[in-house]
């Protein structure tokens, strides 16, 4: 199949080679990378190439080399792939069945490419959406073990992982889970342009990736919550909330509370730990966290009993590796790509903040979609919410059902216009007022004497912002 056939613009085509590599057809891909299933001549078997390839930033020219956008974009670019290369290279210290193999890695075209075992099955988000009855206890119970041990592996090497997700976990056909990649090229592209709705994901980031360097210590507790997030997703079939949200209004319900039918408390339980807002209340490593479930970290040599031989599948397989564009939370602060636990690259909130029921609130959609802005203000800035109660939501302003609800930063003395007409809302004790609204488009104003600020929205899915016109 070639790029063109599979709507992959800027893929290399089917046949190219990288001497024994031959490119057969594009598997996955997003904003920073493609993925190709390719046959080893030498070896004679199946491997995934995954090549570094930022869309924002560069182009295939017809050499088939990148050529960037702009010279503007050169230290971006090299950044990435910088880091593309860096993960590479981690990745291949371990020999965890439970992690990405990599083969090799290697520069050319302008860019790098990684070569990988290639793996069968479909990532965690797929599974959810073609098995779910397949998903109980007992099932999440088989797959935690292995999934722990991979965990496990990269911290006692001293690193995070920091991007696990629903889509960042593959299940292969034996049902064995793999970790796939850190998509260090991605952060570290988000970290250097102040793009953080590039790198994290609502509902599976915990509040110290959205601080800056100094005050939240990053550590495995950092990924526990994103497993427990994984977890309650599975569970529940959502996401909890974006915790960044939390820190204004927080809304999670224990599992243990709601009790979901055929779970039992323990697993429940560990959950609810492992999504404490504060790190300090979270299970402190990954034993910690199976202890409270009452499950083993499966070690390497229990897990390779049971691997499958790589060799050539009688017919594509699902796609390996698949890096799909993450559903992010539009911020300005960045956490860096992979990096060690020791010692630690720390981000911290704004000062004044006391730990995590505090935060820079970043004036910009808290949403898995991007609001079109057609305001004269100035760009949207950081400001601080302190610590406080919950803020009080105002009346729908609509009849229609509430889609989304939306968290308006607000002084006092200041009048909010919806669409040209006046809305009775007022800050709560956290400096925020909210609106719930129904789908449609919106333009937001604030207005303080003569100065006036606005912002439009477009709202069109479920989802919950951050917005503040006024900066």
């Amino acid at each position: 199949m070639s790029a063109n056939e599979n709507h992959t613009p800027n893929a290399l085509p089917a046949g190219y080679r990288f001497n024994e590599f031959e490119i057969k057809e594009v598997i996955g891909g997003g904003g920073f990378g493609i993925v190709y299933r390719a046959w080893d001549h030498q070896l004679e078997r199946t491997i995934a190439i995954k090549e570094y390839m930022p869309v924002s930033l560069a182009v295939r020219a017809a050499d088939m080399s990148l050529e960037l956008r702009g010279e503007r974009f050169h230290k971006l670019f090299t950044a990435g792939r910088n880091s593309f290369i860096q993960e590479a290279r981690l990745l291949a210290r371990f020999n965890h069945p439970g992690l990405l193999h990599v083969l090799r890695f290697w520069e050319e075209n302008g860019t790098a490419y990684m070569g990988t075992l290639y793996y069968s099955g479909m990532t965690l988000k797929e599974w959810q959406i073609t098995s779910p009855d397949s998903i109980d206890e007992s099932w999440i119970r088989r797959l935690l073990p292995p999934l722990f041990g991979a965990i496990d592996t990269i911290h006692t090497a001293g690193y995070l992982h920091r991007d696990i997700s629903l889509d960042n976990i593959q299940i292969q056909e034996n049902q064995l889970p793999v970790l796939l990649d850190f998509g260090s090229a991605r952060k570290e592209i988000g970290n250097l342009s102040d793009e953080t709705e590039i790198m994290l994901k609502p509902g599976f980031a915990p509040i110290e990736q959205y601080s800056e360097e100094g005050e939240i210590e990053q550590g495995p507790w950092t990924d526990i919550y994103a497993l427990g997030a994984v977890l309650h997703n599975l569970i529940t079939g959502h996401a909890p909330p974006v915790s960044v949200v939390r820190c204004i209004e927080d809304n999670y319900q224990p599992l243990v509370e709601r009790q979901p039918e055929g779970y039992s408390l323990p697993l429940l339980h560990a959950i609810d730990c492992a999504l404490a807002m504060k790190p300090e209340d979270r299970p402190q490593s990954i034993d910690a966290f199976a202890s409270l479930i009452d499950l083993p970290v499966s070690d390497v040599e229990a897990l390779s009993t049971t691997l499958p031989t790589v060799a050539e599948p009688p017919a594509p397989a699902e796609p390996v590796m698949v890096t799909t564009e993450p559903q992010v939370l539009a911020v300005n602060h960045a956490a860096a790509a992979v990096e060690p636990l020791t010692p630690r690259n720390v981000r911290r909130l704004s000062p004044g903040l006391v730990a995590a029921a505090a935060i820079a609130i970043l004036a910009v959609v808290v949403v898995v979609w991007k609001a079109n802005r057609h305001s004269e203000a100035p760009p949207v800035a950081a400001t601080t919410a302190p610590a406080a109660p919950a803020a009080q939501v105002s009346s729908a302003v609509s009849s229609s059902p509430t889609v989304a609800t939306v968290y308006l930063r607000l002084q006092a003395g200041e009048n909010v216009m919806l669409n040209g007409e006046a809305k009775d809302v007022k800050p709560s004790s956290s400096g925020f007022a909210s609106l719930n609204l129904a789908a449609g488009n919106y333009r937001i104003e604030v207005r303080n004497g003569n100065q006036v600020y606005s912002q439009s929205l477009t709202i069109d899915q479920p989802g919950t912002w951050l917005i503040n016109p006024a900066q």
